[in-house]
This record gives structure tokens, C-alpha cells and sequence, in this order.
């Protein structure tokens, strides 16, 4: 491919990625004023940001089968329309309840374009210059969860929530004309749709992420919550029974008998548990807590959100040099340790100086795991699977978003309120420490990969360790 050509696809997929990325955390500052404006609960504030996440992860996979079928510059397209819609849908969401519904399609569809960047910009350039330009794709998606809250805060403070979803509508209308006429249509090798294996998938995922959000309500002894996860665990291994003989699955799950699949996407799944679970709780103890604005909230969240922009892409290119293990097992080290530092030190009274450096230090952490859990997974499996290894390491990673948002959410629940600044920093500390537990999981799953780069000639990548 030409280098023009490799310009224009690295500026479309960036823009698709960060608009789609933008959305994960552009709610997180607005999450009081939705509770305030539109009487939503402590459940109700977890699926909007849930649906969007389990959507994601649940369509994941299927986007990139799409993509694979139908033609992958088609597909992004279309996602990129599906996103644009369900964008004007949710700022125009007169309920919680619609709102939610918005927010799940707006999922749906960004599955639809995210795995699809990652393949597009994978196929674009050669072996040698594909770490740095995951990078360079990372420290995007890095720019987005950094605007994403600062965008938020803004937005609400200045105009009101729904116009956070407006911001969308522009960008995707200008999008949608140029991927059509500046990307290259490339096919993948997989020409059938696994119907039944998407519809396991997706009751599976439903059933375990309504029993983890309606514990808090229900109580986690109750015949709701454990029926509903129990079932969504037989769902999934129904799920994974089919995948195994089905001629045509959307998981291959042979990838994962490769270290290096196995432990990236471990790794990507504890990083954004950690993450999100965290950052769903971190903007509202600024704003609750600490009295901040929506857009002060933001400002002081950039310590922690900005890193990604510098730290990303010098990550990615210095891990084609040195590899990919050292680089998630330290960022995720990090993370957990500012995680920590900022579980130490949370209260009604504390001081911005120290929580901003806490920060920073989480945000570096983040920075370096992000861009090589994704040159890791994309190096790891031969040309054809690209789009499955990208929409596979995708889904992981949104999963791990649902599974840290419920699940640190119950430990606030059951720890503190919203009564008090007090004690909601108490709901939040027990949180925040077990939001640092699962880092050390994820430093574990990385330690868990080869150590030595390997050259496999039918793969696209070195196979860094």
C-alpha cells in the first residue's frame, strides 16, 4: 500500500476509534446530572454505562465476522452510520430507560467499527512499521478517554448532557463519505456468520451482567441474582461447546492455545476492569465528595486520562524492539500502585497536589499496556485472523469494563452512599483497593507469556513475548 494510502487510513480509523472510544467515558463526568435530571439510580447510572460496554463486547466479534464478510471498508461504514443514529437517539432520550436503549445501540454499532480500525490499519502497513503505528492508534484512543470526561464536564456544565451525544452527529456524518472513498475494500476468510454462536454469546454475557448489576437491589443470595448468574455461565459454556464444533465459529478457540493470544487478552480484560470500574467512581467522588464542577471534574481527571496521548505510541514502537511482556507486566504495576496511592489518600478533605500525582502515575501505567496488549494480540495470529484477534482482544477488553463497573460498584454499594461525602469516600476506598487487586491479576496474566520474541513465518508479526 502506498504511503498516502497508509496516511489516509491511519487519519480514518483514528477518527472512528476516537469517536467510538470518546463514548465510553464521555458519560462518566454526566453520571450526577443524569441521577439529578432524569431521577436515575445507582443501577440505572451502571447501565448507561454498561449497556454501552456489554453491547460492545457482545457485538464485537460479529463486527469484525461482518467486516470479514461483507467487506471491511463497507462495514466500517455502516457502523460508522449505526453509531450516528443512535447517537442523535440518545441525546434526544426524554427517559433513563431510553437513554439505556440508545446507549445499547450505540454499542452495537461501535462494535461494529472499533475491530475493524485496528484490522484496517493492521493490513495497511508492513511488518516493521505496524508496532509504531498501533501506537500511534493507541495514543488516539489514549486522546479520547482523555477528552472524554474533560469533553463531558464541559458539555454539561455548559449546555446541558444531551449535547454530549450531539458531538458525534457531525463527525460521523463527515466520516462515513471519506472511509468510502480514500480506504482500500479488503475481505476476510471467513464468508458465513455464527449466528448461534452470537446469540450464546450475547444471553450469556446479558444474563451474568444483570445478576452483577442487580445484586446491589436484589441482594447477592437472592434467586434473581444467582439464578441469572448461573445461567449466563451455562449460556457460555454452551457457547464455547458449540465454538469447538461448529465449522464456521466466530471465536476460533484454538487462538488461545497460543501463550501470547492468552495472556494479552487477560491482560486487556484486568486492565480495563481496573480501569473503568475505577473511573465510574472516581468522577462522582470528585463531584460528590469533593464538590467539584462536571468540568472541573474533568480537568483534574487529565493526570490520569491525558498520559495515553505521549505515552502510548513510545510504548508501541519501543515494544517492537524490546517486547510486549515487559511493558503490560510494568504498566499494569503501575496502574495498581497509583490506584493504590489514591485508595490511601481519598477523603472529603484531601488535597488536589498528591491525588494529581497518584494519578499520573495510574495514567502512565495504562498508557504503556494499552498499545502493546494490542500489538501482542495482532502479532500473534496468522493474516486471516486479524479480524478476529482484533474484535477478540476488543470484546475482552469491554468485558472487563462491564465486569469493573458492576463489580466495583457493589463493593461501594455495600461500603458507602451517596448520603454523605464521607460516606460516599468510604464506598469508594473499599472499591478503589479492590479496582487494585485486579491490576495485580492482570500483572499476573502478563508474567503468564512467553518471555522470548519468537519468528513465525505465518504470522504477520513477531510474536513478542
Amino acid at each position: 500500500m502506498t504511503p498516502h494510502r497508509q496516511t489516509w487510513t491511519l487519519i480514518i480509523t483514528g477518527l472512528g476509534v476516537f469517536m467510538t472510544a470518546l463514548d465510553t467515558l464521555v458519560v462518566t463526568t454526566a453520571l450526577p446530572a443524569l441521577r439529578a435530571d432524569l431521577g436515575a439510580s445507582l443501577s440505572d447510572l451502571e447501565w448507561t454505562v454498561n449497556a454501552y460496554n456489554l453491547a460492545f463486547a457482545c457485538f464485537l466479534l460479529s463486527g469484525a465476522a461482518l467486516g470479514d464478510r461483507f467487506g471491511r471498508k463497507r462495514t466500517f461504514a455502516f457502523g460508522l452510520a449505526g453509531f450516528t443514529l443512535a447517537s442523535a437517539a440518545a441525546a434526544l432520550s426524554p427517559s433513563v430507560g431510553a437513554l439505556i436503549a440508545a446507549r445499547a445501540v450505540q454499542g452495537a454499532a461501535a462494535a461494529v467499527v472499533m475491530p475493524l480500525t485496528l484490522t484496517l490499519l493492521s493490513e495497511a502497513f508492513p511488518v516493521h512499521k505496524r508496532g509504531a503505528a498501533i501506537g500511534l492508534w493507541g495514543g488516539i484512543t489514549g486522546l479520547a478517554v482523555a477528552a472524554g470526561p474533560v469533553v463531558g464536564g464541559a458539555v454539561v456544565d455548559g449546555v446541558g448532557w444531551h449535547w454530549i451525544f450531539w458531538i458525534n452527529v457531525p463527525v460521523g456524518l463527515a466520516l462515513i463519505p471519506l472511509a468510502l472513498a480514500k480506504l482500500t475494500e479488503s475481505f476476510g476468510p471467513r464468508p458465513q456468520l455464527d449466528v448461534p454462536g452470537l446469540a450464546l454469546a450475547g444471553t450469556g454475557l446479558l444474563a451474568i451482567a444483570w445478576g452483577l448489576v442487580r445484586a446491589n437491589a436484589a441482594g447477592w443470595g437472592s434467586a434473581e441474582v444467582l439464578g441469572c448468574l448461573a445461567a449466563g455461565l451455562a449460556i457460555l459454556a454452551g457457547f464455547v461447546a458449540w465454538e469447538r464444533r461448529t465449522p464456521t465459529p466466530m471465536l476460533p478457540l484454538s487462538l488461545f492455545r497460543d501463550r501470547t493470544f492468552a495472556s494479552a487478552n487477560a491482560v486487556g480484560f484486568f486492565l480495563a476492569a481496573a480501569l473503568f470500574g475505577a473511573l465510574f467512581l472516581m468522577s462522582q467522588f470528585f463531584q460528590t465528595a469533593l464538590g467539584h464542577s462536571p468540568l472541573e471534574t474533568g480537568v483534574r481527571l487529565l493526570p490520569w486520562t491525558a498520559t495515553p496521548m505521549l505515552v502510548a505510541p513510545l510504548a508501541g514502537a519501543l515494544a517492537d524492539r524490546y517486547g510486549n511482556r515487559l511493558f503490560m507486566a510494568l504498566g499494569l504495576a503501575l496502574q495498581a500502585a497509583g490506584l493504590a496511592w489514591v485508595a490511601a489518600i481519598a477523603g472529603p478533605d484531601v488535597g488536589y497536589a498528591e491525588l494529581g500525582v497518584a494519578l499520573t502515575v495510574a495514567g502512565i501505567g495504562t498508557s504503556m499496556t494499552f498499545p502493546t496488549v494490542s500489538n501482542a494480540v495482532m502479532g500473534s495470529v496468522p493474516p486471516g485472523e486479524a479480524g478476529v484477534a482484533s474484535g477478540t482482544n476488543s470484546a475482552m477488553r469491554e468485558l472487563g469494563g462491564v465486569f469493573g463497573v458492576a463489580v466495583l460498584a457493589a463493593v461501594f454499594a455495600h461500603k458507602g452512599s451517596y448520603g454523605t461525602p464521607q460516606e460516599f469516600a468510604d464506598g469508594f476506598t473499599a472499591a478503589l483497593w479492590f479496582g487494585v487487586g485486579l491490576s495485580v491479576l492482570g500483572v499476573l496474566a502478563a508474567l503468564i507469556g512467553p518471555r522470548r520474541r519468537t519468528l513465525v513465518a505465518a504470522k504477520p508479526a513477531l510474536a513478542a513475548d
